[in-house]
């Protein structure tokens, strides 16, 4: 039995910050103006700082990893959560990328999973993002192989007794 190694390990990129980090120094530097005319508002120039230096720890803390058999996510700055995904669990996967990520050359990866307890995922902002899914799709279908699953989806509002399949028009 092979051993599980890791395929791609990383984290999302802190330009998910910039909205935030510009809000925050706009603040920032209207505090410093007040606190020209008014010394002690320079105290609240701490609180948008603080927010940025939450905002940072937040992004560089979450973690993916992506390994032969599952995908594990650590997250949490003081208290630090791992979700795994098994990765035969993976029903689709969608790469993202909206102008200000193609500029920067990241991409967001959404999964949709059979995994109750995290039925979507999104890896958020991440370089070389076709490439990432591209390496998962393929992972996915040898993990499905080697344990001989198959994904099948239901439809439940259909019923095959109405001549519409749907359940719910009354006759």
């Amino acid at each position: 039995m092979s051993e599980e190694s890791t395929l791609w390990k990383g984290s999302p990129s802190q330009w998910l910050n910039l909205g935030p980090f510009s809000l925050d120094l706009a603040i920032a530097i209207g505090i410093g103006i007040g606190g020209f005319f008014f010394l002690p508002a320079l105290a609240l120039l701490a609180l948008p700082l603080l927010h940025m230096l939450w905002r940072y720890l937040t992004v560089r803390t979450q973690v993916f990893e992506l390994t032969t058999e599952r995908l594990r996510i650590t997250q949490g700055v003081i208290n630090q959560k791992v979700d795994e995904i098994e990765l035969y669990r993976v029903k689709d996967s969608l790469t993202l990328r909206p102008w200000w990520m193609r500029i920067t050359g990241l991409a967001s990866i959404e999964l949709e999973t059979s995994d109750r307890s995290i039925p979507r995922l999104v890896i958020p902002a991440v370089a070389d993002g076709d490439e990432l899914r591209e390496i998962l799709r393929k992972q996915v279908e040898l993990m499905r192989d080697k344990k001989r699953v198959r994904e099948m989806d239901f439809d439940e509002t259909a019923d095959a007794n109405t001549p519409g399949g749907d359940s719910d028009e009354m006759a």
